[in-house]
């Protein structure tokens, strides 16, 4: 029997309606069954209704702005802690959420527990790269203060998720740093190097500038939580501002709007590779089960992918890949989590 995609109908900046419309779109294109997880009443209020998926009741949601770790000791009947207690029960392969980050995170963890020798979890998250492979970037906000063995880890990991996600047979993995010398950056980035520099079944390249991101230099980012995240918002925001100054700028006179009517279509393509709703959310890394984290203002059509994504993880066995690469001694598990 084929498990389904548990959905939390709940999160994010537009569910329900949004949420169960994608889940729903998802199901039928992808051939794969999906569940919801969430207020019945609420699921049912969504123009079409659920639209026959199965749903599993909770009747409490965490908030966007609330405490992660609070919400999900408190809420055990929320729609994130039963979407991630249905991976962890064998009831789902996967969960996708677009609700709150953290508390998706906490969730996860708590209910399905940590892949045996993972340290921390990390956010992986692609970013698009017109004409080549998303570069994956992790970790993506998980974990703000980190030390040398764990980026060491997300090394490991972000590289098996770039191969099974987009299949790069040999991911060129950096280090995110200040300049490409090893001597560069932080103590943190130098003790990293000199780990990832020395470790084997991944091509490490070296320290790389945040300016290579967004090319086709190298597949996997490694960094620490907090810079991922001040690097990945900032990325956003830039690609939202040029955008609107290149749409402002079509219709500045006439000659730009004729000039845009000519090449708004060739742009089109590009914009949409560049639409995070294309992407299908990032994927929480090093935690015994599938997880998808969307974000907060996903569209049906984001739900759709990251059910695709969830799909594709669980049928190329990505947690059990993750689990050969990270699987390690009780004594390097211990050293890892108190490093």
């Amino acid at each position: 029997m084929t498990l389904p995609v548990a959905v939390d109908a709940m999160g994010g900046d537009r569910a329900p309606a949004e949420i169960v419309t994608g889940a729903r779109l998802a199901a039928a294109e992808l051939q794969r069954p999906v569940v919801l997880v969430g207020r019945p009443e609420a699921i049912d209020a969504v123009d079409g209704g659920t639209g026959g998926l199965e749903v599993i009741a909770a009747t409490e949601v965490i908030a966007m702005d609330e405490d992660p770790g609070q919400g999900v000791r408190r809420k055990k009947d929320s729609s994130l802690v039963r979407a991630a207690e249905a991976v962890r029960d064998g009831r789902a392969a996967a969960m996708v959420s677009a609700g709150n980050t953290g508390a998706t995170m906490a969730s996860a963890l708590l209910r399905m527990g940590r892949l045996p020798g993972v340290a921390r979890p990390a956010i992986a998250t692609p970013i698009p790269v017109p004409g080549s492979t998303p570069t994956v970037l992790l970790d993506a906000g998980a974990n703000a203060e980190c030390a040398p063995a764990w980026l060491l880890q997300f090394a490991q990991m972000g590289s098996v998720f770039a191969r099974e996600r987009f299949g790069i047979a040999e991911p060129r993995v950096g280090l995110l740093s200040i300049g490409e010398e090893p001597t560069k950056g932080t103590p943190l980035v130098r003790e990293a190097h000199e780990l990832l520099a020395g470790a084997s079944g991944m091509r490490f390249i070296g320290n790389v500038e945040g300016r290579v991101i967004l090319s086709d230099t190298v597949d996997v980012v490694v960094t620490d939580g907090f810079t991922g995240n001040v690097a990945l918002k900032t990325m956003e925001g830039t690609l939202r501002f040029l955008v609107g100054a290149i749409l402002e700028s079509f219709s500045a006179s006439e000659e730009a709007k004729a000039a845009a009517e000519v090449l708004l279509p060739a742009l089109s393509p590009l914009a949409d590779e560049l639409d995070p709703d294309s992407t299908g959310g990032a994927m929480l890394l090093g935690v015994d089960g599938v997880c998808i984290i969307s974000h907060g203002s996903s569209s049906a059509r984001a739900i759709v992918n990251a059910v695709r994504v969830a799909h594709e993880m669980v049928e190329r066995s990505l947690v059990d890949a993750l689990r050969d690469a990270v699987g390690r001694s009780p004594a390097e598990r211990s050293r890892l989590r108190s490093g």
